[in-house]
C-alpha cells in the first residue's frame, strides 16, 4: 500500500515538477510522424492535417464540442439558388501572418486551385456537384459569392476544411490562422510561432492566441510520448491508446479526459487496384465479396473492444460512428462473429479448408499481409488477434509495420501492399465531406483509387447516391440516401469495420481553457484560447 502511494506521488510530482516545466507562454505536443505536405490543400494525412488546423485560417468553423458552425474569417454567409450558390462577406482589416492583406481574392484563389484537377486536392470532392467547376465571382474586397452547376446540400459545413491562401503572399508560410510554421526539423519537430496579425480577440479584447510558441515534436513511439509527457516535457496527448490511458486514470486521474465515442474508426482494407505487384489469383480473392465477407465474419470485435481497448470502444457497423447521431444508420449491426458462416460463404465462393488450411479452386494456400503503422500498439495487438481469428478458418495472416511515410507512400503510390489495417479520422459530421472517400474517381478511395470508371456496379451505385445527396436540400431524403450507401458498403465490404474508438486524451495539470471533444483535432481544437496556470501567474 504504501508503494502504490509513493508511486502515485511521484507521478504526481513529475506532472508538475518545475524541473522539467516549459517556458510559460510555450505548448509542446507530439505529431506521430513527419508532415507529408505544408501544403494546405494538399494534405491526406493527420499529421499534416494537424499543421493546417494549426496554422491556417478558414471562412466558417465546426465548433467541435457544440458541432454549430461558427463564423470566423467571414462575418456572415448566405445560401441561395437552392443550394448552388453561397456568397460570404468577409472581415475586414484581417491579414496573413506576413502582414499581406486578406480579401476576396484570397478566397477565389483557393477556391479556384483547389478545384484544379491538376493538384488532385482531397478537399475538392466535396465540392464536385457535377464536372463543371464553380465559378467564383469577388464582388467587393470584402464580398465573394461562389456558384455551383448542381445544388450542394449543407454547403456551408463543408467550408470548415477549406483552408484560404493567399493570392499575393511571397512567403508559403504566411497564415490566417492562430500560428504560421517558423521551422520545420525533419525527424524532429515543427515550430509554430504565433501569428501577430490574427485577428481574433478574448471577451476582454485580448490578442489571440495566449501561446506564443507551439512545438510539435515527432515522435512515432506512443510509448516515448507518455514518458515524456510523464516527465513535464508534454502539454498535452491529443489521443491515448486504451492502455495508456488506463495507466494514466490510475496515476494521475485528473490528466486524463475520455470524451466518449470519436468518429474515429479501425478498418481493414485489401488493395484491388488493377495495376498493383500482387499475383492475379490473390487479386480475384480480394476482388471478391464473399471472401472480403468471410473475413470479416472471422474477426472477432467483442475482444477487440474488450481486451485491446479496455472498453473504451465499440463493435463497428459501418462508415458512420453512433457518435454522429443524425446519419448513423441505427438499422445496421456489426457483422456477427461467426466462424461456421465464414467457412459457407468460403466454399460458395470456391475455397476449401482441409486440414486447417484454406486454399482456393485453383490449390493456392490462402495466405496474404497486412501492413500497418509500427509504434501504434492497439493496430498491433489488432493485428495479432486477428492473425490468430484467420488461422482458425484456414487464413495465414503475415503482418508487416512499417514506419508512417513509408505506409502512406505504399497505400498512395507505389500500392505494393496486399491489405491495409489504419483507422479513418473524421472531422466532419455531414457525409459530403467524405466524398474523397467513396467516389470511385477520388484519391482516398483507398481500395482501388483514382478509377476512371467505377470498376463495379455497386460503387457506380455509391457514386450515384453520394453525388444524389450531395445536390438534395431536404435533410430527410439526404439521410435516406446516405442510409443507402452505409447498407452498401456494409454488403460490399470494401473496408472491414473493426471498432468505434472513444476520445482518450491528457492534459498537463498546468492547462487551462482545455474543451475536450469527440471530433478531432479533440485536444487543441480551441488551441488559440489554451493558456498556462505559469502564464497566468506571470500577467498577475
Amino acid at each position: 500500500m504504501t508503494r502504490r502511494f509513493l508511486s502515485r506521488l511521484l507521478v504526481a510530482c513529475a506532472l508538475t515538477s518545475p524541473a522539467f516545466s516549459q517556458a510559460a507562454d510555450e505548448l509542446r505536443f507530439c505529431l506521430r510522424s513527419d508532415p507529408k505536405t505544408f501544403d494546405p490543400l494538399a494534405v491526406e494525412d493527420a499529421n499534416s492535417d494537424a499543421v493546417r488546423y494549426l496554422t491556417a485560417g478558414v471562412l466558417l468553423r465546426v465548433n467541435r464540442v457544440t458541432q454549430q458552425l461558427i463564423a470566423e474569417l467571414a462575418v456572415s454567409w448566405k445560401v441561395e439558388r437552392q443550394g448552388r450558390q453561397i456568397t460570404f462577406h468577409l472581415r475586414r482589416n484581417v491579414a496573413f501572418s506576413d502582414g499581406t492583406p486578406f480579401s476576396a481574392e484570397d478566397v477565389a484563389f483557393t477556391m479556384n486551385r483547389m478545384m484544379d484537377p491538376k493538384l488532385h486536392s482531397p478537399n475538392a470532392d466535396a465540392f464536385r456537384s457535377s464536372d463543371v467547376p464553380p465559378r467564383v465571382s469577388v464582388e467587393s474586397p470584402e464580398q465573394v459569392s461562389i456558384l455551383f452547376a448542381e445544388p450542394l446540400s449543407s454547403l456551408e459545413q463543408l467550408f470548415d476544411q477549406v483552408p484560404i491562401q493567399s493570392a499575393r503572399s511571397r512567403q508559403k508560410s504566411a497564415a490566417l490562422g492562430p500560428f504560421y510554421v517558423a521551422d520545420y526539423k525533419p525527424g524532429v519537430e515543427v515550430l509554430l510561432q504565433r501569428n501577430p496579425n490574427y485577428w481574433k480577440t478574448d471577451p476582454r479584447g485580448v490578442r489571440l492566441p495566449y501561446i506564443k510558441r507551439v512545438h510539435l515534436m515527432i515522435q512515432q513511439s506512443r510509448e516515448m510520448e507518455l514518458v515524456r509527457f510523464r516527465r513535464g516535457e508534454l502539454d498535452l496527448v491529443n489521443s491515448l491508446d486504451p492502455d495508456s490511458f488506463e495507466q494514466l486514470a490510475r496515476e494521475a486521474p485528473s490528466a486524463v479526459h475520455d470524451a466518449g465515442p470519436s468518429l474515429e474508426s479501425e478498418m481493414i482494407w485489401f488493395n484491388q487496384v488493377a495495376a498493383a505487384p500482387i499475383s492475379g489469383y490473390k487479386k480475384a480473392w480480394f476482388a471478391s465479396t464473399e471472401f472480403r465477407r468471410a473475413v470479416s465474419e472471422s474477426i472477432n470485435r467483442a475482444d477487440i473492444c474488450r481486451l485491446i481497448y479496455k472498453g473504451h470502444a465499440q463493435p463497428a457497423e459501418g462508415p458512420i460512428s453512433p457518435a454522429n447521431r443524425f446519419w448513423f444508420n441505427s438499422a445496421l449491426k456489426p457483422h456477427p462473429y461467426d466462424t461456421v458462416s465464414a467457412i459457407h460463404r468460403l466454399g460458395r465462393d470456391g475455397f476449401q479448408l482441409r486440414h486447417g488450411v484454406l486454399s482456393d479452386r485453383q490449390g493456392h494456400p490462402v495466405e496474404f499481409s497486412v501492413v500497418t503503422n509500427a509504434g501504434n500498439r492497439p493496430r498491433e495487438r489488432m493485428a495479432a488477434m486477428i492473425q490468430q481469428d484467420l488461422a482458425a478458418i484456414g487464413i495465414r495472416l503475415n503482418i508487416v509495420t512499417l514506419d508512417f511515410p513509408s505506409l502512406i507512400e505504399r497505400i498512395t503510390r507505389s500500392f505494393n501492399y496486399e491489405a491495409c489495417l489504419l483507422g479513418l479520422s473524421n472531422v466532419e459530421l455531414d457525409p459530403s465531406a467524405q466524398m474523397n472517400v467513396w467516389l470511385s474517381s477520388a484519391a482516398n478511395h483507398q481500395w482501388n483509387p483514382n478509377q476512371k470508371t467505377p470498376a463495379t456496379p455497386w460503387e457506380a451505385e455509391i457514386d450515384r447516391l453520394m453525388r444524389a445527396q450531395a445536390a438534395e436540400t431536404s435533410a430527410a431524403v439526404r439521410k435516406r440516401l446516405f442510409d443507402r450507401v452505409q447498407e452498401i458498403v456494409s454488403q460490399a465490404v470494401p473496408f472491414i469495420y473493426l471498432v468505434n474508438k472513444n476520445s482518450l486524451m491528457a492534459f498537463s495539470p498546468d492547462i487551462r481553457n482545455t474543451a475536450p471533444a469527440a471530433v478531432q483535432p479533440q485536444a487543441y481544437w480551441n488551441i488559440e484560447f489554451l493558456k498556462k496556470a505559469t502564464q497566468l501567474a506571470g500577467n498577475q
